[in-house]
């Protein structure tokens, strides 16, 4: 039988399900927002727990207040009314226990030495029913004085025994990491957004190659061309080469144009060439939005051969729903264009099969030189994720996908709410 808690650690509430009051779940706990005041450790100055961060339906994270939890115990969080679905950010004196406290190093006010925080403990007061920080798990990592006092032993402390966490600095890059090891780039952006320079280029830092690439796609201009033109050389030809071509060609756009040469001379041939193409065509057009490496097949080539392609790990799945057909040479620009096969239904026909009998000849390709509005009339009009580009020699060049267009057409702070307010600026939370 549960039993409702007044005193537990957060490690062993995270991953737990939150429900309303009539049994529904609402998601699982990911975090615990708690708010470090100001001032000599006491009673008085411990942190206040102000909320909790669950993982809903798409893994979008939201924020519940404690002023909304009803019930905690060992299998399970139990809120009421109504739960505010905005994506959740952090606020000025907000402080994350998870995402920040763990693995913080600390000084341990008795003089025995310092200790990194491994859990925290919450605590329901009895007067007010307020949730507090009471005590930290940690292990010594510097032991001073008595000999007992050893290194790696691990005890508890209540907080006023330790000095403020909040002034050992942030927590290691690697521990946010793997915090967020599982989430989408899109996610990883959105934080990074909101963080001051400092820490997005600790995080950067860190960030496999392929990972960072894939979250500078997500991030808005002028926080890529940051972090891109703080890296050292080698690192940022690196994620140049990681990056979609597209992206890529987006990105050293809005660099000086001595900086973005020195660069491109940098990278390797193939992935340079792919870029400068893409950087001859006129902001707006076609040829300026598409990606030069589409799948592209010949039409001997068979439905296996062809799902194999669409496979790949790499392949977004806007580029995945259809396998353009050309005769040799298979790189962009290719022999003629011959039309395109949805994958749809390349699952309706053996895998010997050959694809050049499978083509649709319905769906005209549009111009490098078509602009955006004309492109994004075509996805629209045949309901389609991503559309063939041309030259006039009717050699493929290419492939614009319904994300490229979305970025194009969507204002510059689509992030953030039609107001333009951040969601930390909307109302007052804890209410």
């Amino acid at each position: 039988m549960s039993t409702n808690l007044s005193k537990i650690f957060v490690a062993r509430l995270i991953g737990l399900d939150v429900f309303d009051p009539m049994g529904d779940r609402l998601g699982r706990l990911r975090d615990v927002v708690v708010l470090l005041r100001e001032g000599e450790p006491s009673l008085k100055t411990r942190p206040l727990v102000v909320g909790l961060v669950v993982e809903v339906l798409g893994k979008k994270r939201v924020f519940v207040p404690m002023t909304r939890v009803t019930s905690i115990d060992a299998d399970q969080i139990i809120s009421t009314g109504l739960v505010n679905l905005r994506r959740f950010e952090q606020r000025g004196a907000e402080t994350l226990v998870v995402g920040e406290l763990f693995d913080r190093t600390v000084v341990l006010l008795d003089g025995s030495g310092t200790a990194t925080i491994e859990d925290v403990a919450i605590e329901k007061s009895n007067n007010r029913g307020d949730w507090l920080v009471s005590q930290l798990f940690v292990r010594r990592s510097e032991a001073t004085g008595s000999l007992l006092r050893r290194r790696n032993q691990t005890l508890v402390v209540d907080w006023q025994d330790a000095a403020d966490p909040s002034n050992a600095g942030p927590q290691p890059a690697t521990q946010w990491i793997a915090q967020h090891e599982e989430d989408q780039a899109a996610d990883i952006a959105d934080e990074l957004r909101d963080m001051p320079d400092k820490r997005k280029l600790e995080i950067a830092a860190e960030l496999q190659d392929e990972r960072l690439a894939d979250v500078l796609e997500e991030l808005p201009e002028e926080d890529q061309v940051f972090i891109l033109t703080h890296l050292d050389n080698d690192r940022a030809v690196d994620l140049l080469g990681e990056m979609d071509p597209d992206d890529a060609t987006d990105l050293l756009n809005e660099l000086p144009e001595a900086e973005a040469e020195r660069l491109l001379t940098m990278m390797e041939p193939e992935d340079a060439e792919d870029v400068r193409r893409l950087r001859e065509y006129e902001e707006g057009t076609a040829g300026s939005l598409m990606t030069p490496v589409p799948i592209v097949l010949s039409p001997e080539a068979t439905v296996a051969e062809a799902l194999a392609h669409i496979r790949q790990e790499e392949i977004i799945p806007a580029a995945a729903s259809a396998v353009l057909v050309c005769r040799p040479p298979l790189e962009t620009p290719t022999g003629k264009y011959l039309g395109f096969v949805h994958t749809q239904r390349l699952l309706r026909y053996p895998p010997p099969e050959a694809i050049g009998n499978l083509i649709d000849r319905s769906i005209e390709p549009v111009s490098d030189q078509s602009s955006l509005a004309d492109v994004a009339r075509e996805l629209a009009t045949y309901d389609l994720t991503i559309l063939p580009v041309v030259n006039d020699q009717q050699r493929l060049v290419g492939a614009v996908t319904i994300d490229d267009v979305l970025d194009a057409l969507l204002p510059d702070d689509w992030r953030t709410y039609d107001d333009g307010t951040p969601v930390r600026k909307v109302g007052k939370r804890y209410e």
